[in-house]
């Protein structure tokens, strides 16, 4: 595990301190395998939200259904 991975993963415990563990591991798992995915889901829901006004939530829902493929390969 290289630096980045390791505040990666520090990141988001911190973020997902009230998710279950093995939740977490979950998530954690399909951030490592394409990091660059989430790097630009990450950007639009925060794009979405500062310069569109959209709240949090509905912008992550509305990113996540837009990458849906992507994230079901990754699931596999």
């Amino acid at each position: 595990m290289g630096v980045q991975d390791f505040f990666l993963r520090q990141m988001m415990k911190a973020k997902m301190k009230d998710v279950p563990e093995a939740q977490r591991e979950q998530i954690m798992a399909l951030v490592t395998k394409d990091p660059e995915l989430f790097k630009k889901i990450g950007e639009e829901v925060d794009r979405r939200v500062k310069k569109g006004g959209e709240p949090q939530m509905k912008a992550t829902m509305e990113v996540m259904k837009k990458y849906r493929s992507e994230l079901g390969e990754l699931m596999k």
